[in-house]
């Protein structure tokens, strides 16, 4: 198991209970994997009542029967949820964390999509989680530990609004319950699992690819290095639990947490070593110049006024596709890389294109907010100079 690779301790959620809804395949089920291998009692509830009783065979073969129940579950109905909780009790004892992972994934052009698919999609993928929430926040409140997990995908892209659209509204539920049990000992963040071969994820693509203009395998082909297998995209999530607390309030990726647990992916496209170790000497003092100058921006973003900061960080976020924090982590991970002579980073280039577009976006719009003159001219020198900097980088791409 890719779990065990890390350095988390086996069974340091040893006593918890965890909710994984859609937990009949896909993430969910391999979510329910790695956290019961971590030593967390799961509750599978899922709607297709074959995926939830295979799902719960197969982990209870894997791990006996004590820590594994499945319980039919429809996220959008209040009632259903309800007796999930009341199973849940009954079961295990009173829920740790809720991940709310259960999604259904609608395709077809805003005006084209019925009003009844967008009806189904609101009660997955943003009714549920609400539901979730209010049913299951009291308990853990009142004992003033546990986690609230939502799930997002915020790239905003065409064809795909009937599902991203709730999708994103549960990073804003996310945030804005965070903000308002910041003094609890509940944690409440938001994870994205990233680009993943299932099967949910796979008919959506082969719906959406020829809209794009491309085949199927066009589309895997252009974004293989942004890709996570199934079993690592559930594997992060697991981990994000178990370091609940130190993702408070933020929204990251699978690819961010299985980082922090110290597990490494392999990686087929990487250099060889000695294109690797040239890419490094040419490649780090730049990097460190890139990374450093965004991380001064994050740092002077906090300080700001909560609308602003507010507004920065969603500026970030719907530009470059990941919020400031899990972009930065990038950096930091490809110079760990770099350091130690491994990884490539040509495969970087999207990101930091995208980098490079934000600048200069920012810099045409300083020209419209700063009416001095000397002023003005010193902001754009400024900002030249990040857009610069990435440029650099790139050239050495």
């Amino acid at each position: 198991m890719l779990i065990t690779r890390g350095n988390l301790i086996k069974g340091c959620l040893t006593g918890k209970v965890v909710v994984v809804t859609g937990a009949g395949g896909g993430i969910g089920f391999e979510a329910a994997r790695s956290l019961l291998w971590l030593g967390a009692k799961v509750v599978i509830a899922e709607v297709d009542a074959v995926k939830g009783t295979n799902a719960g065979r197969l982990l209870t073969e894997e791990f006996g029967p004590d820590n594994i129940a499945f319980f039919q579950t429809d996220v959008g109905d209040q009632e259903s949820v309800r007796q999930l909780r009341d199973f849940t009790v009954q079961t295990f004892g009173s829920a740790y964390c809720v991940v709310n992972n259960a999604t259904v994934a609608v395709t077809g052009a805003v005006h084209d999509i019925s009003v009844d698919v967008w009806d189904r999609s609101y009660a997955v993928n943003l009714r549920g989680p609400v539901l979730m929430t209010r049913v299951f926040l009291p308990d853990m409140l009142h004992r003033n530990e546990g986690a609230v997990v939502f799930v997002s995908s915020s790239g905003a892209a065409p064809y795909l609004g009937g599902y991203e659209v709730f999708k994103t509204a549960q990073v804003e539920l996310g945030n804005t319950l965070a903000a308002e049990i910041e003094n609890t000992g509940v944690s409440v963040f938001t994870i994205g699992p990233g680009i993943v071969k299932t099967d949910t994820a796979d008919d959506a693509i082969h719906k959406v690819a020829p809209l794009y203009g491309m085949t199927v395998e066009q589309f895997y082909e252009m974004n293989r290095h942004h890709m996570l297998s199934v079993e690592a995209a559930g594997a992060g999530f697991a981990v994000a639990v178990a370091l609940a607390d130190k993702y408070r309030g933020t929204e990251i990726g699978s690819i961010q947490a299985l980082q922090d647990a110290g597990i490494v992916l392999e990686d087929a496209s990487q250099d060889s070593e000695e294109t690797a170790g040239h890419e490094a000497a040419l490649v780090l003092p730049l990097l460190r110049d890139v990374k450093n100058t965004l991380a001064e921006q994050v740092e002077g973003w906090q300080k700001r006024n909560i609308f602003e900061r507010q507004w920065m960080m969603r500026d970030f976020k719907k530009r470059l596709g990941a919020p400031p924090e899990v972009f930065l982590q990038t950096l930091v991970s490809l110079e760990e890389e770099l350091r130690q002579g491994g990884g490539s980073v040509r495969k970087y280039t999207p990101e930091l294109e995208k980098l490079r577009a934000y600048y200069g976006n920012m810099r045409e719009m300083a020209k419209g907010y700063e009416r001095n003159p000397t002023k003005a001219k010193e902001y754009d020198e400024v900002i030249l100079g990040w857009v610069e900097g990435v440029e650099k980088l790139l050239q050495q791409l």
